[in-house]
């Protein structure tokens, strides 16, 4: 079963195109490192919840929106061995005043697969 790194965070609508060039970037470097699969959504249906949801987790403001995205590996050391390597990696340091989104918002963390069913 798969290993998964899990994203939430709230992105500035205005900075869409910049955040897509960020994760494209970003993306091509995990995968070149190995990740089976890089996905980035963009929100299109995610209601403001009463108690809990996605964008009252990352405090999106009216002017944002959420994005969701997850990075797949093969198992837990897999994904340490990728990571160590994409944190080393020169292209993937942040520079935080010109980051598209406010990272101290972003929820994340890694997951083991309990159940997948796919259509291969």
């Amino acid at each position: 079963m798969s290993y998964v790194d899990g994203f939430v965070l709230a992105v500035p609508k205005a900075n869409l195109e910049a955040y897509r060039e960020m994760a494209r970037k970003a993306g091509d470097v995990w995968m070149e490192y190995g990740a089976l699969a890089y996905v980035e959504c963009v929100g299109d249906d995610v209601p403001y919840g009463k108690l809990t949801s996605f964008p009252r987790a990352v405090q999106a403001k009216e002017d944002e929106t959420v994005v969701f995205s997850w990075i797949v590996y093969n198992s837990r050391q897999h994904r340490d061995d990728i990571n160590a390597k994409v944190m080393a990696d020169p292209r993937t340091q942040p520079n935080f005043e010109t980051m598209p989104f406010d990272a101290k918002r972003m929820i994340y963390g890694g997951f083991e697969s309990m159940m997948e069913l796919n259509k291969a």
